[in-house]
C-alpha cells in the first residue's frame, strides 16, 4: 500500500503486517543487551551497533540518538537520556519487555531536536523512521467548542506515520496514523475502551454502532470486527476523519466489505481541517454498511438512519466536565435514541 504521507511503501495492510508479530521485537541468540538509566547522562558517549540480524535494544538506540543530539547542539552532557524524547514503536502494542527494535520502527518525539539533527537521525539511526518536534499541547482539536485553531507537531524528517494494534476475538485490529497530527494514544494493557466496545457491542452484535468522535476509527473499527451490520465513524478533525477511511482499507480482509470508496484524500480534506456539517469521507459496499464524516458530532443526527435506536461511543477529549457531558448524553438521546456510553 501507497504511505499517503510520504508515497513510500511503509505501510502494509493488517494481513501482512500482522504476519511479521510473533517475533518482530524478539532477539536473536547473538543480541547484546545493556540497560541503561533513563534519568542520568549518558556520559560515555558510546553506543552499540546493530545485530547481525538487524536489530537493536531500544537503550542502545536511544544512545545512538543521544550521541548525535549532543554533537549537534541539541542536548549537552548534563542532559539525562530521557531528554533525547520519547519512542513511539512501529508497530505498537502492549509489551512484556523492552524490545529489540529492527530497522524503520521507531518515531521519535522531541521538544529538542532541531530540523538538521532531525535529517542526520534519519540518516544515521538506521531504526528511526522519523522525527517529530512537539510543543506543550495536544495536536489536532482540543476544544468541544470547534473555535480554536488547532495545533500540530512538526514532522521535520522521515515519515511519522506507525499502526497500533489492538486483539480482538475475531482477529487483530491495524490502525495506522500520522503521529505529528494526532494526540498519542499508545495501547494499554488490558485495552479498557476495547473491553467497553466489546460489552456494549454484545452477541449477537447490535444493528448499529455509532463512533461519534472516532479519532483514527479504533471504536468504529472494534464494532465492525465484531459484525455489527452497519456503523457509523465521525470526526471533526480532518486527519482523524482521514485516517479512519485509510484504517477502513487497511483491515478491508477481516470485514464483510467488498469495497472500500474513499471521497477525498489527506491533501485536499487539509482545505477544510475542520468541519461542522458532516462530509461523507469513505463508505463501504457489501455486507457491512460502514461510513465515515467528518463533522461536528452535534450535526450528525442527520445522517443516522431513523429508528436506528444506535448504541453510540461518545469518546469524547474532556471527560472531566461530568455536567457538561450528562447534557451530551441527553442531547444524543434526544435526537437519535438508543444506548450512550463514554468508554
Amino acid at each position: 500500500m501507497k504511505c499517503p504521507v510520504c508515497g513510500m511503501d511503509c505501510v502494509r495492510s493488517a494481513k501482512d503486517l500482522l504476519a511479521t508479530l510473533p517475533t518482530i521485537f524478539l532477539p536473536c541468540p547473538e543480541c547484546s543487551i545493556r540497560s541503561l538509566d533513563k534519568r542520568r547522562p549518558h556520559t560515555l558517549l558510546d553506543y552499540a551497533e546493530p545485530c547481525s540480524c538487524g536489530k537493536r535494544f531500544i537503550d542502545e538506540v536511544f544512545a545512538h540518538i543521544y550521541v548525535i543530539m549532543v554533537e549537534d547542539g541539541d542536548l549537552t552532557l548534563q542532559d539525562p537520556l530521557i531528554a533525547a524524547g520519547s519512542p513511539l514503536i512501529h508497530p505498537g502494542f502492549a509489551l512484556d519487555r523492552p524490545p529489540f527494535l529492527p530497522h524503520d520502527s521507531l518515531v521519535l518525539l522531541s521538544s529538542r531536536v532541531i530540523p538538521n539533527t532531525a535529517k542526520r537521525l534519519v540518516r544515521e539511526v538506521p531504526e528511526v523512521r522519523g522525527v517529530v518536534r512537539t510543543g506543550e499541547f495536544v495536536p489536532g482539536i482540543s476544544s468541544p467548542d470547534l473555535k480554536s485553531v488547532p495545533r500540530i507537531y512538526d514532522l521535520l524528517a522521515g515519515c511519522d506515520v506507525r499502526a497500533d494494534i489492538f486483539p480482538l476475538a475475531t482477529g487483530p485490529l491495524v490502525i495506522y496514523k500520522q503521529q505529528s497530527l494526532i494526540h498519542i494514544e499508545f495501547p494499554r494493557a488490558g485495552y479498557p475502551k476495547i473491553q467497553s466496545v466489546l460489552q456494549h457491542v454484545g452477541t449477537p452484535p447490535v444493528p448499529c454502532f455509532v463512533d461519534a468522535c472516532c479519532g483514527v476509527g479504533t471504536l468504529g473499527l472494534t464494532a465492525a470486527c465484531l459484525g455489527v451490520p452497519r456503523v457509523i465513524m465521525n470526526d471533526a478533525w480532518y486527519a482523524s476523519a482521514f485516517w479512519s477511511a485509510f484504517n477502513l482499507e487497511v483491515n478491508r480482509e477481516y470485514l464483510r466489505i467488498e469495497r472500500v470508496r474513499i471521497f477525498e484524500q489527506i491533501d485536499d480534506m487539509q482545505k477544510h481541517p475542520v468541519s461542522r456539517n458532516p462530509i461523507k469521507i469513505a463508505e463501504t459496499t457489501g455486507e457491512q454498511i460502514i461510513e465515515v464524516y467528518q463533522g461536528d458530532f452535534h450535526t450528525l443526527f442527520d445522517v443516522i438512519p431513523p429508528g436506528s435506536a444506535p448504541v453510540t461511543a461518545l469518546d469524547i477529549f474532556d471527560k472531566t466536565d461530568h455536567v457538561a457531558l450528562q447534557k451530551i448524553r441527553q442531547e444524543w438521546i434526544l435526537n437519535v435514541g438508543g444506548e450512550v456510553f463514554v468508554p
